[in-house]
């Protein structure tokens, strides 16, 4: 049996005895209030910032949150750009989760958008409810907030659509402590938001605090170890078939599902050539020898795509196979030629295997496949590289932006794009070691980046990581703006890349080419940052910059770079241009979306 499950097995053993002796002693066990029980456990888990809008039936547990030792509350100026931070943070802080705090009705549904984003990219949320009374919950009078018409449990309902998991509390004495517990291990462990409500007369009830001295589960459930050797055993004879011409496909649930560290030992033992999907960007060093790009189907450069498309197997790890991760579903992949790797399942060929999951797979697969190195080494992989485009004149395009923007980034950076130019642009440029990469390509909620921008960047303080860098459109930042308010107030710094292309350049590509549905109000953007928070100046700094002259020179301006302080700056970019990939996605996308008689 492998250290890996045997440690696994010996932690949940371990659990069982703390919890066995727990039980015996909770009658004397310090008695603890039901709100500061939930502090307790999401101080365990490393969630040190706590997301949301105050509201008068979350109030009484705000006190609690604003006395903890360790739990910053952070306020954000609405409930969706709250659910967005909470994301973010999520995305940045592994083995952690975000945390979001609203109030009922008004403020959770306000939140609904940003919960169901997280559902769908599997980031694992807390998303904390204040609400009524039991007594009022019971009585139903016709409370604010409420429909007017004695459904109380109408958000509830809502909230079961994008949540994995639900905890309704309702009697302290019963299942409290239990049921917090529930929700934050279904949180960590499927990685997807969950959803928990907290009366008024709930928050300060007293419960045992025995609980607290069991660890909550981390560990997904074990392979079938029967099921497990069979499916290593067909994977080795498929490399043998294949004469070791395998590569790895990395994709977004090797992040979601934290395998990197598996993954990272995995492709150096093997030798085999790596790429990944724009939804898994990062979840291996881009700076790896063996590594070749990004693979999204026909959008692929030439050399990525046949490179991909020609290897007799391929090695799929977390796939997500959504329209624009796999260029409009443009793999041309035969089945007979792919093994995927997920967090619950394993697919060889045709063939499910249920119970086989990624995490514990994954080293015995690397101790298998690594006697296989040598001639896996023997399959060049072409250097992944962005050059800066040779053009005659000063004007900033996109083709010429993101590769110039490569010379700026450092390791340990934290890189958001929104989605849009900023998401494809990227793609083809490769990031530095250790940097990591947050974008919302499947969920697509334009202005979600700047939410969770500050998310990011409060979890890569927590963790000692670089700067944080956003690159965000003039028309989805007008949705959430008010977020660099909340920066500017917790003290984080980001670098705001502003791209003024007048408008919504990806959905001019799509459909609308001179539509005025398309064109927005332009901002003063460089007086943004006084006006939402830096009245005086010396919190932040704003730029313009008209050419590529005048970029390349603040890039390399050195206390521009040092990021000291919160900077934005304003990129102006033609109203019609857009990245490669964007231009080839939005025809692809054009010809499933077809409007007919429309232009």
């Amino acid at each position: 049996m492998a250290s890996q499950t045997v440690a696994a097995l010996q932690d949940e053993v371990n659990r069982l005895k703390i919890q066995l002796q727990s039980l015996t002693e909770e009658d004397s066990s310090q008695k603890i209030r039901v709100g500061d029980y939930l502090l307790a456990r999401l101080e365990q888990l490393g969630a040190n910032s706590m997301f949301g809008v105050p509201g008068d039936f979350n109030l009484g547990f705000l006190d609690l949150v604003e006395d903890h030792p360790s739990i910053e509350w952070i306020g954000n100026c609405n409930e969706l750009n709250a659910a967005y931070a909470a994301d973010g943070y999520a995305r940045v802080k592994s083995n952690s989760i975000g945390v979001i705090l609203t109030t009922f009705g008004v403020g959770e549904l306000s939140a609904m958008n940003g919960i169901a984003g997280a559902f769908s990219e599997m980031v694992p949320v807390l998303h904390i409810v204040g609400v009524p009374s039991t007594v009022q919950q019971k009585s139903k009078p016709m409370l604010h907030h409420t429909l007017g018409d004695g459904r109380f449990d109408a958000y509830e309902k809502a909230a079961e659509q994008f949540t994995i998991s639900q905890a309704i509390l309702k009697d302290p004495n019963a299942a409290a402590a239990a049921e917090i517990d529930r929700v934050l291990t279904d949180c960590i462990t499927s990685a997807r938001p969950v959803y928990l409500t907290l009366p008024t007369d709930l928050v300060y009830t007293k419960i045992s605090s025995a609980q607290l001295r069991i660890p909550l589960s981390r560990s997904p459930p074990p392979n079938d170890p029967d099921v497990e050797k069979f499916v290593l055993d067909e994977i080795v004879k498929l490399v043998e078939a294949a004469d070791n011409d395998a590569i790895f496909l990395v994709d977004a649930c090797a992040i979601r599902h934290d395998v990197r560290d598996e993954l990272d030992e995995m492709i150096r033992k093997t030798g085999f050539p790596v790429y990944s999907a724009p939804m898994g960007k990062t979840a291996v060093s881009e700076q790896y020898e063996r590594y070749g790009g990004i693979y999204v189907g026909s959008i692929s450069h030439p050399e990525i795509k046949e490179k991909v498309e020609s290897a007799k197997l391929i090695i799929s790890i977390g796939s997500l196979k959504t329209d624009f991760n796999t260029g409009n579903f443009t793999y041309s992949i035969p089945t007979d030629n792919i093994i995927e790797l997920h967090s619950t399942w394993t697919k060889v060929q045709y063939a499910d295997f249920a119970h086989v999951g990624m995490k514990e797979l994954i080293p015995k697969l690397s101790a298998r496949l690594h006697p296989y190195q040598e001639g896996a080494r023997q399959y060049d992989v072409p250097k992944f590289v962005a050059d800066v485009p040779k053009e005659d004149n000063d004007v900033i395009s996109q083709a010429w932006f993101w590769p110039t923007m490569n010379t700026f980034f450092r390791p340990q950076d934290v890189i958001v794009a929104e989605t849009g130019t900023s998401s494809f642009g990227i793609l083809d440029v490769p990031l530095p070691e250790k940097s990591i990469f947050v974008s919302q390509i499947l969920w697509g909620s334009i202005g979600w980046s700047v939410g969770s921008t500050l998310g990011a960047a409060l979890a890569a303080r927590d963790l000692g990581l670089g700067r944080t860098i956003l690159f965000v459109g003039d028309g989805s930042l007008q949705l959430t703006v008010q977020e660099l308010s909340s920066m500017m107030r917790r003290g984080v710094k980001p670098i705001v890349f502003v791209l003024n292309n007048e408008g919504y350049t990806i959905e001019r590509f799509l459909h609308g080419w001179e539509r005025q549905y398309n064109d927005i109000n332009n901002w003063k953007w460089t007086s943004l940052l006084s006006t939402l928070g830096d009245a005086d100046g010396v919190l932040s700094k704003s730029y313009t910059v008209n050419n590529k002259q005048e970029l390349t020179a603040l890039l390399g301006d050195a206390e521009f770079a040092k990021a000291d302080k919160m900077q934005l700056v304003e990129v102006m970019m033609p109203k019609h241009d857009a990245p490669r990939a964007l231009q080839v996605q939005a025809e692809l996308s054009g010809k499933t979306n077809k409007y007919v008689g429309g232009s």
